[in-house]
């Protein structure tokens, strides 16, 4: 079974992503799918990755966070590998 090493708090080294703008730290936000609407945080993780908007996320294991900076106000989808 795969999992995303940030959603279940096994290492936070994401969270020190540094801005493209910027430079400094982004803060994770959590899945990029949690953001659809009040229910989809609540769905199957699976069923949720064929609307995330990467093609292969299920079959290559990836699970795709949203940054931000809250500098510049720069966001950013980061592909985590589970």
């Amino acid at each position: 079974m795969n999992m995303c090493p940030l959603c279940n708090g096994f290492n936070s080294e994401m969270e020190a992503a540094a801005c493209p703008n910027c430079k400094i730290s982004m803060t994770d936000h959590g899945k990029i799918t949690d953001y659809l609407d009040e229910y989809s945080a609540y769905m199957e993780i699976d069923t949720m990755k064929l609307f995330d908007g990467v093609m292969d996320s299920l079959e290559s294991h990836q699970c795709i966070h949203l940054f931000s900076c809250s500098n510049c106000l720069h966001e950013e989808a980061i592909h985590i590998r589970e």
